[in-house]
């Protein structure tokens, strides 16, 4: 999305930012609730949703230095690429070479990726480059420097980033992720019978999937987190209970039946009526994910041992969620959203070692979780994406191999995965990476204005789950003041097959 001719606005991006200016964040509320019971009302209609989908967000959180991820093997890019990276310069001869349908240029990734490349060398991943967080267009490098256009507040804060990579809104303040208004949105309409909630954290509560309605679930590597004593693990849980599931005429059978009576007591105060209910919630929401996790153990996939190379905190978190999806049946939903994330990627110092320890749990966990996946035969049903507060400054922060890193930065690569992605390919636009060039947003060290904002990066993945183009603008009230990725080529955004 180089291209930004100002003088230019068709009749769409016209309404689009009119609408936008019209309905504010403080609209968005109405605006989602009048969507979902349009998208209810008419999957009602059709006789309801008969297909799967799955969707993870997998957050790098502390920046990933995507410089490092993918690389350029020769050309102007490389010249440029060695020119300026110093000390964390990758020789080419080690990358995990890839081979795009839709670049002439010759490319790799860390030579850590050799299972994301290869993943990429199926057509099971692609890259989508340059994308960031922008509240408009910047044009170049004098455009970002005249302060003419709004920026996104804190730009090179970690905290504010994250929220903003998650939100989507950064020009307002954080009210809800844009996951968790996918979730409110979409949820009636195709999970009526749902046995527990559609968004399921792996990595804690997070701002993604905060929405109005649907309130996210977390669980753990393990499964479920019972309340304390209360767990099937626990020998007092076993013991209260019959083979046919009535209470023991015992100490504890009776514990455990007059707690399950004071949890289903009514409360006057709504405060102590909120916190019964959270407590409600997890009981039933743990017994349906401990069915999930019975059915996944049914299939005829081993997932121990496609992930025995991937046993890192990522690579668990990601055996969890294929497991879940493996019980989805249990659940009885149509769509879940899940979350995880691993840390570690603030790399300022000794960041050749820690980036490439980072870049092997991160190939070889998706790399077990994409062959799971397959293994269950859903292939096509089930995307992944990559989202990370920032990429890092092109240029190191010293001149040593073994404790130099690199900074705080804006745009970078990020990475979809999955069946319904056109893979073995590059979307976006790479930027020309000359340090205080045209892509530099001030300075000398590289920190790149994004070419594909976070908007409409999100907006694709957004339809693939399905949100329709008449709520896509409701979910993402910024978007129309870009090139809409469904209809104007120039963005380059095509990544998701919709058929």
């Amino acid at each position: 999305m180089r291209q930004r001719d100002k003088d230019h606005l068709s009749r769409r991006h016209f309404l689009r930012s009119a609408a936008c200016a019209q309905l504010g964040y403080a609209g968005l509320v109405n605006a989602l609730t009048q969507m979902r019971l349009f998208t209810a009302a008419a999957n009602a209609q059709s006789g309801g949703p008969g297909d799967y989908k799955a969707l993870i967000c997998l957050f790098l959180f502390g920046g990933n230095d995507s410089n490092n991820t993918l690389i350029p093997f020769n050309g102007t890019h490389r010249t440029r690429y060695q020119n300026a990276r110093g000390i964390l310069t990758i020789p080419p001869e080690t990358l995990s070479r890839i081979h795009p349908d839709n670049d002439a240029d010759a490319w790799g990734l860390h030579p850590s990726c050799t299972g994301m490349a290869d993943l990429f060398n199926a057509g099971k991943l692609a890259v989508v480059q340059n994308v960031g967080t922008l509240v408009y267009p910047i044009a170049n490098r004098t455009e970002y420097l005249s302060g003419n256009v709004p920026l996104p507040p804190q730009l090179f804060s970690h905290s504010d980033q994250q929220i903003q990579w998650q939100s989507s809104v950064p020009d307002k303040p954080y009210e809800t992720g844009w996951g968790g208004r996918v979730a409110d949105l979409v949820n009636a309409g195709y999970n009526s019978d749902g046995n527990v909630s559609m968004s399921i954290s792996l990595s804690g509560i997070n701002s993604f999937q905060v929405g109005r309605e649907v309130i996210q679930y977390v669980v753990d590597k393990n499964g479920a987190t019972s309340l304390w004593g209360y767990g099937p693990a626990d020998n007092r849980y076993r013991d209260a209970l019959n083979a046919d599931g009535s209470y023991k005429n015992s100490w504890t059978g009776g514990r455990l039946q007059r707690f399950e009576e004071i949890m289903n007591f009514s409360h006057a105060n709504l405060q102590e009526e909120a916190y019964t209910q959270v407590i409600r919630r997890a009981r039933n929401y743990e017994g349906t994910i401990g069915s999930a996790l019975t059915e996944a153990d049914a299939t005829t996939v081993d997932f121990d041992a496609l992930f025995a190379g991937a046993q890192t905190s990522l690579g668990d978190q990601l055996k969890m969620i294929a497991k879940l999806i493996g019980g989805r049946n249990s659940s009885g939903n149509q769509r879940q959203v899940f979350f995880c994330s691993v840390g570690g990627y603030d790399t300022h110092a000794t960041q050749l070692s820690s980036h490439g320890n980072l870049m092997d749990e991160l190939s070889t966990g998706l790399k077990a979780f994409q062959d799971s996946i397959d293994a269950l035969g859903l292939t096509d049903n089930v995307l992944l994406f990559e989202a990370s507060d920032f990429t890092r400054t092109f240029t190191p922060n010293g001149s040593s191999d073994t404790a130099s890193g690199s900074d705080h930065g804006w745009g970078g690569h990020k990475i979809v995965m999955g069946g319904p992605v056109r893979g073995k390919n590059l979307y976006g636009h790479y930027p020309n990476t000359t340090p205080g060039g045209p892509d530099d947003a001030g300075g000398t060290r590289g920190r790149w204005i994004p070419s594909t904002s976070v908007d409409q990066y999100s907006s694709v993945i957004a339809k693939w789950f399905g949100v329709d183009s008449n709520a896509i603008d409701t979910i993402f009230p910024n978007l129309g003041r870009f090139d809409s990725p469904f209809d104007v080529a120039s963005a380059n955004l095509d990544f998701i097959n919709f058929a």
